[in-house]
């Protein structure tokens, strides 16, 4: 079957890698330059031209251009994972097998942006890897493959990203087979109940200590690696945290924010309710008994 890849990020990479090992044919990657959308980011173009596979970045993925460079490619199916923008009709309907898709998340609940952190920010307890035939929508075609994965209090974005990447190269593998035998079964979203994440901006990702200590537990592992971080001010500087421990204390008459103590030289700070003790933050600055963040 001859593939053409779509990506532009880390996770879009793992998934190639695991299509070349297939016996398809992969006749195209598209990628595009770095932006600070994505922090995850990764060149997939320069990687794809290393090990010998045609490949442009690309500003506008429903431009003229692009659109005239797949179709030189003559792909039966592309397979697009990673990418920020709507593809459009004029591509969704270049190969006879369309396009297929990739959200991080038990669709049809939980379309739109930010998939992973969202879940870990809100605490949620599982997530879905869901494949799909891509439409003009987001996230709404069939859907292809979908496996939910369990999510522990100790889950941060780096352990699920990875164990992410883990169950969806196991799907991709089993959906080139599927297609290659025609016995792959879609299911159709439109009948069920979803709704939309909306994407998150740097505020986001401030910590506010008024916040229970689970709240700003979750934020905090829900923007470690490979996301920018949980931050807060202090001393004139943006601290950004990256590993966090709940402490259990009754201490209701403190204000939020206050540091309690010191503890082999990390801070534990009071918060709405509980404190929370930081164990890995950059820069590693020295803070003082009863400041305020």
């Amino acid at each position: 079957m001859k593939i053409l890849f779509i990506g532009s990020v880390e996770f879009s990479k793992k998934i190639l890698d695991e299509i070349i090992k297939s016996k398809n044919e992969i006749v195209g990657v598209i990628g595009k330059k770095k932006n600070n959308f994505n922090s995850d980011y990764f060149d997939i173009t320069r990687y794809s031209k290393s090990i010998g596979i045609p490949s442009i970045q690309s500003k506008n993925i429903n431009s003229k251009n692009t659109i005239d460079w797949i179709k030189r490619k003559n792909p039966e199916i592309i397979i697009c994972i990673g990418w920020s923008k709507l593809l459009k009709k004029k591509i969704l309907s270049l190969c006879r097998f369309g396009v297929i898709g990739y959200h991080p998340s038990d669709l049809p609940k939980n379309r739109g942006r930010h998939p992973i952190i969202w879940t870990l920010a809100l605490g949620l307890k599982k997530i879905g890897s869901t494949f799909f035939i891509m439409d003009t929508k987001a996230d709404s075609g069939d859907i292809i493959s979908k496996k939910l994965i369990n999510v522990s209090k100790d889950d941060n974005a780096r352990k699920l990203y990875n164990r992410l990447i883990i169950t969806a190269k196991s799907q991709i593998r089993q959906i080139l087979k599927k297609l290659a035998n025609n016995t792959l079964r879609r299911i159709s979203q439109k009948k069920k109940p979803s709704n939309f994440w909306r994407k998150r901006n740097e505020l986001d990702g401030q910590i506010d200590w008024r916040m229970s200590a689970d709240s700003i537990y979750n934020l905090i592992r829900a923007l470690s690696d490979p996301y920018p971080g949980a931050f807060f001010n202090y001393s004139n500087k943006k601290i950004f945290v990256w590993k966090s421990k709940i402490v259990n204390v009754d201490l209701s008459n403190l204000e939020p924010g206050k540091i309690l103590y010191i503890k082999k030289g990390k801070p534990i700070i009071k918060c709405g309710d509980r404190a929370l003790k930081l164990e890995n933050y950059t820069p590693n600055i020295k803070f003082k008994n009863n400041n305020y963040l």
